[in-house]
């Protein structure tokens, strides 16, 4: 259970005070920001609050690590900027969330109501800004309701199909004082379950099926609700795949429960698109069969679909022949106490697993430089299970995504929607989620370079995590496209770096050069035991290229 803190107020408070006390109501630990002179009274109130705030580096930063608590817990995470630029910072943030479907509330300072359209100082529209990225834009313009908007961005940004909600918050409102006003009973959130029509439905489906395929993805999973779901599809023999970028949905290795068989969408094996292309029954649980999972909605289309979402199908493409609503712990919790007379074809399960683990297995990249591959069978071996791990967009998280092992829920934060710079802020907010967690992100060197910065934070707030960047002096996806559409004309891809460790170093963190594969275990644990941020600096071969696909 989330505890609250509820503040009694029995004479005036400012509005600002009051956004902080209903934050208290609600459970929320943590906010993450960049400073404002326009929302000073909420820093007041902030002051003298249980709410740790996490002074970021960026705003860009700042709104990563709201969405990467959003992800690891039952809470949406919190970031506050300032007016216009502050504001601009963020939304790459909010676009990420809301393309990813995490909870996530954006504090935005505003300029005094009285200077609105007067092209005032930093002022901007933050309903056209936003309003085409976000499940909801509110501007508390009546201080009494501060209280009352809040409860409800909560509430919307949970609900359903989770997302992102900003609420503008006018200099001036911010300051005038209401009477005997308190912070309101946090809405109970609907977790819905499926009917036993529902599951009577299903289930005559999955009867007839040869070849059933699960597909698990989107937010709310639960230790218990993954492994309920991955033991009843190893029981039943049905094979169960995560929507990219959604690995930790599902434990990969089980006791008597080893049904995952990898996951859709970029660098996918290809026996799994053949999966998805001859599956004769899709069940889709919190996801919809987007463009990444279906190889840009060419794959999966013509087979019997069940969908399971919690809210709205947006994101979703081709048939479906059944909609449960229901959240995705309800559901499979409810459909691993059903004992379902299903029969697969022989082997559908077998064979899938046993392509995952021979997809899974990390092998030698074969370029010069440090060999990823390599890396990554040392980490296997010397994560803790519940390791989380957390990367950004690039090349370089090929590499863990296809080879690192997820036993634990919530252990990835990763941007499924391709935004480069999340994954060093991810770690931060991960290591101060989860101070009694390993955490590691391996990063890019251009997506490092974009919020590397934030180490900084996490040297300030006693944060612990290890950054693996991999040093390629390029932006590798980029010129891949580049080599395969216009070959020997590299343009536009190319960066110079500086040295990674003593960067870290400069921060207070723990920093090493790693230039030889063999050198990079005693590095790790190193790092481990320094105790500190640490960056290990991976120099790459530029012409390697991470693991794609195979046959």
């Amino acid at each position: 259970m989330t505890e609250t803190r509820t503040r009694t107020v029995t004479d005036s408070i400012s509005a600002g005070h009051l956004i902080v006390a209903q934050l208290e109501a609600a459970g929320i630990r943590r906010v993450y920001g960049v400073p404002g002179e326009s929302f000073l009274d909420v820093l007041d109130g902030l002051h003298d609050s249980s709410i740790n705030t996490v002074v970021t580096r960026h705003e860009g930063g700042a709104g990563f690590m709201a969405l990467a608590e959003g992800r690891l817990t039952d809470l949406p995470g919190v970031a506050m900027v300032t007016r216009g630029p502050g504001a601009a910072n963020a939304v790459i943030a909010v676009h990420t969330a809301y393309q990813d479907a995490t909870p996530m509330l954006l504090f935005v300072g505003l300029i005094p109501v009285a200077d609105r359209g007067r092209e005032a100082f930093q002022e901007f529209d933050i309903t056209a800004w936003f309003g085409s990225t976000a499940k909801k834009v509110v501007v508390l313009d009546d201080a009494a309701s501060a209280a009352a908007v809040v409860d409800d961005a909560i509430h919307t940004s949970l609900s359903g199909r989770p997302g992102p909600v900003v609420i503008g918050l006018p200099e001036d409102v911010l300051t005038h004082s209401v009477q005997n006003r308190a912070p309101v009973t946090p809405r109970a959130l609907a977790k819905t379950a499926p009917t036993a029509r529902d599951l009577e439905a299903l289930g005559r489906r999955l009867a007839t099926a040869q070849r059933p395929l699960l597909v698990v993805g989107g937010e709310g999973w639960t230790q218990e609700s993954g492994e309920a779901l991955a033991r009843w599809a190893a029981v039943h023999g049905v094979p169960v795949a995560a929507d990219w970028r959604a690995y930790d949905a599902v434990p990969h290795v089980l006791d008597g429960g080893n049904s995952y068989i990898g996951y859709l969408g970029y660098a996918r094996s290809d026996a799994n698109a053949r999966r998805l292309d001859e599956a004769d029954l899709l069940v889709l649980i919190g996801c919809p069969r987007g463009d990444v999972l279906s190889d840009g909605y060419t794959r999966g289309l013509s087979a019997e679909t069940v969908l399971v979402m919690p809210g709205d199908t947006l994101g979703h493409h081709g048939r479906v022949d059944q909609h449960i609503v229901a959240d995705v712990t309800a559901f499979s919790l409810a459909l691993a106490a059903e004992n379902y007379h299903i029969a697969p074809q022989p082997n559908w399960l077998a064979d899938a697993r046993a392509d995952y683990e021979c997809y899974s297995n990390p092998l030698p990249d074969g370029g010069t430089g440090v060999d990823m591959g390599v890396c990554m069978n040392v980490l296997r071996s010397e994560l803790e299970q519940d390791a989380v791990i957390t990367y950004g967009a690039g090349n370089h998280a090929l590499w863990p995504g296809r080879y690192l092992q997820h036993t634990a829920a919530n252990s990835l934060a990763a941007p499924r929607n391709g935004a480069m710079g999340m994954g060093i802020p991810a770690a931060v907010a991960a290591s101060l989620i989860f101070p009694e967690r390993q955490v590691v992100s391996v990063a890019g060197d251009g997506c490092f370079m974009m919020n590397g910065q934030e180490i900084a934070t996490a040297v300030g707030y006693g944060g612990r995590f290890i950054a693996i960047v991999v040093d390629n002096q390029c932006f590798a996806t980029i010129r891949e496209h580049q080599e395969r559409e216009y070959p020997g004309r590299p343009s536009g891809t190319h960066l110079t770096n500086p040295d990674f460790a003593a960067w870290a170093q400069s921060y207070g963190g723990h920093g090493e050069r790693v230039e030889r594969t063999e050198d990079f275990q005693a590095a790790f644990r190193r790092a481990v035991a320094s105790g500190k941020p640490a960056v290990l600096h991976v120099l790459q071969d530029p012409g390697t290229r991470a693991p794609r696909t195979i046959s």
